[in-house]
């Protein structure tokens, strides 16, 4: 099945990832503006907040995925683990995976595709699991396997509602669904997987 490469994919993605016996990442297609490749959504104390990587566009030309560079003249990665720690903090498993997290944004990215492998990395130790992946060859319009890049169009997946599960700040703003796969992995911890399991059926409905 064939994926793109995303920062911190929203659940819908990982839920189609966790039915996948091996996926493909494209990186061979045109950077897209308005996609999860250099987003993501996570709950704070304030509500839904975005995390956004400023890339270096090229002038007069498009990009392909693979050689899109981030913009490091400011330290993003820095405010991005600080905003998480502090919306995640008090949750059951931030803890667990702290270590982890801090060493990935310690390292200093040149390419996009790069840093959202390393997060598919994490977030696949994380859920314990081991799907086999490769990247694509070439771009193929209609490839031959199931397509799921389309899941990287936030628009496209605005709509999608996972089961409701315990959140930090539910409390005050209930339930928000489709967040980065790390507001499930600091919640639920081991349990992700299976929970993502079971909103397979829920997708396929």
């Amino acid at each position: 099945m064939l994926f793109q490469p995303t920062y911190f994919s929203p659940i819908a993605q990982y839920a189609a990832i966790a039915g996948c016996e091996n996926i493909v990442i494209e990186v061979n297609d045109n950077y897209l503006k308005q996609t999860y490749r250099n987003r993501c959504y996570i709950y704070t104390a304030s509500g839904k907040l975005i995390l956004n990587i400023s890339i270096l566009h090229t002038k007069g030309s498009k990009q392909l995925t693979k050689d899109v560079k981030i913009d490091n003249y400011y330290n993003w990665q820095k405010q991005h683990f600080k905003t998480l720690e502090s919306a995640y903090r008090s949750s059951p498993y931030f803890e667990f995976y702290e270590d982890d997290l801090r060493a990935l944004y310690d390292k200093k990215h040149t390419y996009l595709l790069d840093l959202n492998m390393d997060c598919h990395k994490f977030v696949m130790d994380a859920l314990q699991e081991d799907i086999p992946h490769t990247t694509s060859l070439l771009y193929e319009p209609k490839p031959f396997i199931t397509d799921f890049r389309s899941m990287a169009i936030v628009k496209n997946t605005r709509d999608f509602q996972n089961t409701p599960y315990v959140q930090v700040f539910d409390d005050k703003f209930g339930f928000i669904p489709n967040l980065s796969i790390l507001d499930l992995i600091f919640m639920e911890g081991p349990n992700s997987f299976t929970y993502l399991k079971k909103q397979i059926i829920k997708m396929a409905d």
